[in-house]
């Protein structure tokens, strides 16, 4: 007998373009330099898909990673929820794509748009499909082609960004009765928040339906950096009270890797040890709503993350849009 429901990631995967650019090359290119960079954001290189390379190749490949890490045939999911800014198409929904490349035929399919915070919202989503039993199993996606949206003389946001996508698999599992849900596998809980206010402090300059162009990516950095660390020192300080912990019951934060200054600004305000922080950007940039789940899966495939430990998601991005998952592996 059961008393309810929980979803719990089985699966993980991950795929970056074989295209590497480091802040070198940028440089030749710009008015930049590598320690311009390094200094001011953690990055040193970043992955750059190929031409023809697109969204949903990137998504695929994750996706056939996570079902294979999972030990799951791709006929067993129900739901794909594939979060990002840069879609193939207007339309239709990069994650029907997906859906048809990995031989999918039934369940549903939708894309999620959420910027950097896209994962932990795609995540969020899929979660309470599961609970609500809608979904057994569910893929949960986080792909970028950021590259394609970047204007390439504009110094202060080009160099930030890559390419990339994670994925992750979920299953629905039962939650016996007196079984402690904070010591038990799965997602304890998430929490989603955004601010409409400050949609001007990163944006791109497109869309549609107000310029019918794809656009570029703006941003006014000292202002994003000033609410990231605000905003995701206050989701991470909720999604513990919300399950009786302290930030030193973590065992990990798997943050979105904007910014390696935000990183380090985040865990001193929550006073965790930077060593607990998983720490990617400096490899793959700012891939966006990717990024979670490509340092997620490094840091499984590398060992860091075993089972038992405590695990916090958490992301910011545009609109302002804000979140984080708490997770027992």
């Amino acid at each position: 007998m059961t008393s309810s429901i929980r979803s719990r990631i089985v699966g993980c995967g991950s795929f970056l373009p074989a295209q590497v650019v480091t802040n070198e090359e940028l440089a030749a290119r710009i008015d930049t330099t590598d320690e311009w960079i390094t200094a001011r954001t953690g990055i040193r290189r970043r992955h750059i898909a190929a031409a023809g390379e697109v969204t949903s190749d990137l998504a695929f490949q994750a996706s056939r990673r996570a079902l294979e890490n999972a030990g799951i045939n791709a006929d067993a999911v129900d739901l794909i929820v594939l979060a990002t800014t840069t879609p193939d198409n207007t339309f239709p929904a990069t994650a029907t794509k997906v859906q048809a490349m990995l031989g999918i035929h039934h369940g549903a399919a939708f894309d999620v748009q959420a910027v950097c915070s896209g994962f932990v919202y795609a995540l969020s989503v899929a979660d309470n499909f599961v609970k609500a039993g809608q979904a057994r199993t569910a893929l949960v996606i986080g792909a970028e082609t950021f590259s394609r949206i970047l204007d390439w003389e504009d110094r202060g946001t080009c160099v930030l960004f890559g390419d990339g996508a994670g994925a992750v698999v979920l299953r629905a599992e039962p939650l016996a009765d007196g079984a402690d849900p904070v010591r038990t596998p799965g997602i304890l809980s998430t929490h989603l928040y955004s601010d409409g206010r400050y949609n001007d402090l990163l944006y791109v300059d497109g869309g549609p339906s107000s310029t019918q162009t794809v656009g570029h990516v703006r941003m006014q950095g000292k202002e994003v950096f000033r609410h990231a660390v605000v905003n995701l020192a206050e989701v991470v300080g909720e999604a513990l009270a919300a399950n009786g912990l302290q930030p030193a019951d973590l065992d990990w934060i798997v943050p979105h890797q904007a910014n390696k200054r935000i990183l380090d600004g985040t865990a001193r305000k929550l006073s965790i040890p930077a060593e607990r922080v998983v720490v990617t950007v400096d490899r793959h940039a700012n891939t966006s709503a990717a990024s979670v789940p490509l340092a997620l899966d490094e840091a499984l495939r590398d060992g860091r993350i075993q089972p038992g430990h405590l695990v916090l998601l958490e992301a910011m991005g545009g609109g302002l849009t804000w979140g984080a998952a708490l997770v027992r592996w």
